[in-house]
């Protein structure tokens, strides 16, 4: 099980720099850990420590916690984002402003899901696509 949770992690950081449109390198140098080492992490060979996931959490402006129950050293919780519980904490909002606000963040974390997807699902399609259009295109 620890193995998949390895896998898993390494998955998650993955996606969470391809969100965040950094390179690996990129990610390496802003978090202080060498290139090949968080190649390994992502790929799963390497299980880091809580210390280095708080370092690439800092790199991709996530919360570390994310990146220790992806890691298995938290335990999965429904927990609220940072900004969820700003809001919430908030005293100058009424209770409908607040869930207003709620509402207008989570739509926009479902939009960047459905054009993440979009992405990986078109880059296969695009191909595929011109053969249709010409069939004498080689494959």
């Amino acid at each position: 099980m620890a193995g998949s949770k390895v896998g898993s992690l390494g998955e998650y950081i993955r996606e969470q720099r391809t969100r965040a449109k950094i390179s690996l390198r990129q990610l390496a140098d802003v978090s202080g850990i060498s290139n090949p080492y968080l190649s390994q992490v992502e790929r799963g060979l390497r299980k880091p420590s809580a210390e280095i996931l708080q370092q690439i959490a800092k790199g991709l402006r996530i919360s570390a916690e994310a990146l220790y129950v992806q890691a298995g050293i938290l335990e999965d919780r429904e927990t609220d984002t940072d900004v969820m519980a700003s809001v919430r904490a908030d005293v100058h909002l009424s209770e409908r402003q607040k869930q207003v606000l709620l509402d207008i963040y989570a739509s926009f974390l479902k939009e960047n899901e459905a054009a993440l997807k979009e992405d990986e699902d078109s880059s296969g399609e695009d191909e595929a696509g011109l053969r249709a259009e010409n069939p004498n295109r080689a494959p």
